[in-house]
């Protein structure tokens, strides 16, 4: 892979070219939200396209326990795991679009459209984008069992030994897959990818001692990484991240320009009533400004966007073309 993977670097200048728009757009919500007032009258279904336990789950869960209590109404994650993400997707994408239906996905699904050869659902023309709701950047993190206590530990004996360690990922085309895959190319080593249905079950293998490795999303791995479940070895950004600020960046441990973060969004399928999708935009905003999120989100290694709408549509149609190059650079194949 030629490029490293710095979704957040990049994040960062598209939201501060859009930053009026997003505003703009915010504001307008805010006025239709008052056309609408009787949505929801019937609990709302999140699709989340994975398993819990994973790094969506991990922003989706705290996010809507908000919003129950925030609008006394009550949404309901419906998890559909399957296909690295895009078997819930589709589900998500051939919904009534009356409102009570919307996508909880993630940065796979930008990735999906150069991995899968058909899809039965387009996620710049089958949704709506609502929201970006977190980008926390990736770890490299690794069974308690395997021998290794750093990142250059972990490539001396990866090197070795080629074939011998394996890595987990939420499946095929995931970010978890082709940071796999990077980080092959540039430390020169061979380890085998094995796919799951989702990062959750990844990371429960991984702290039975089942896979040796994951390249997983710091929201997920947080929690394990503190209680000594699994081991963090570096983190796959260009500084330290303040959720665990002893933990050294990849360059830093050895393995410098390895960069990868993931993002989490939200997205409503076409068709649904622009005064719902101003609505939901307007209270999920509401409910990431509060401390209480803002708390989790940086416990979780995030920073908490304001990326909305049509700004948010731009920054995904962006990571589609970003992602299908990342994919023939690296060759990673289904």
């Amino acid at each position: 892979m030629k490029k490293s993977v710095n979704v957040v670097g990049r994040l960062t200048s598209v939201v501060g070219a859009v930053a009026a728009v997003a505003a703009v757009g915010l504001s307008m919500g805010s006025t239709t939200v008052m056309a609408d007032p009787n949505w929801p009258n019937k609990p709302v279904t999140i699709v989340v396209p994975f398993p819990a336990g994973g790094g969506t789950d991990a922003f989706a869960r705290p996010l809507f326990t908000m919003m129950n209590k925030q609008m006394n109404k009550q949404f309901v994650l419906d998890y559909k795991g399957g296909a690295g993400g895009t078997l819930g997707a589709g589900v998500a994408a051939k919904a009534n679009p009356d409102g009570y239906t919307f996508l909880m996905g993630a940065v796979h699904h930008a990735i999906a459209p150069s991995m899968y050869p058909k899809l039965d659902y387009d996620i710049e023309k089958s949704f709506v984008p609502v929201a970006l709701v977190a980008a926390p950047p990736q770890v490299i993190v690794t069974s308690p069992k395997l021998p290794v206590n750093d990142l250059k530990g972990l490539i001396d004996f990866a090197r070795k030994n080629p074939g011998k360690l394996n890595f987990s990922s939420a499946g095929n085309g995931t970010s978890h897959h082709l940071a796999g895959e990077q980080f092959k190319e540039m430390s020169k080593t061979f380890i085998t990818h094995i796919p799951y249905r989702g990062a959750g079950p990844a990371l429960i293998d991984l702290m039975a001692g089942q896979v040796d490795i994951m390249f997983d999303g710091m929201g997920s791995s947080a929690q394990h990484i503190r209680s000594g479940k699994i081991k963090a070895l570096a983190v796959a950004s260009s500084k330290r991240n303040p959720a665990f600020p002893n933990l050294p960046t990849a360059s830093e441990a050895g393995l410098p320009g390895y960069e990868v973060s993931t993002w989490y969004a939200l997205w409503a399928p076409r068709g649904t009533p622009q005064a719902i999708i101003d609505r939901m935009t307007a209270e999920v905003t509401k409910a990431m400004n509060t401390q209480e999120l803002k708390t989790i989100w940086l416990n979780n290694g995030s920073e908490t966007p304001n990326l909305t709408g049509e700004a948010f549509g731009r920054f995904v149609s962006s990571e589609v073309k970003r992602w299908n190059q990342v994919v023939k650079d690296s060759g990673a194949k289904m």
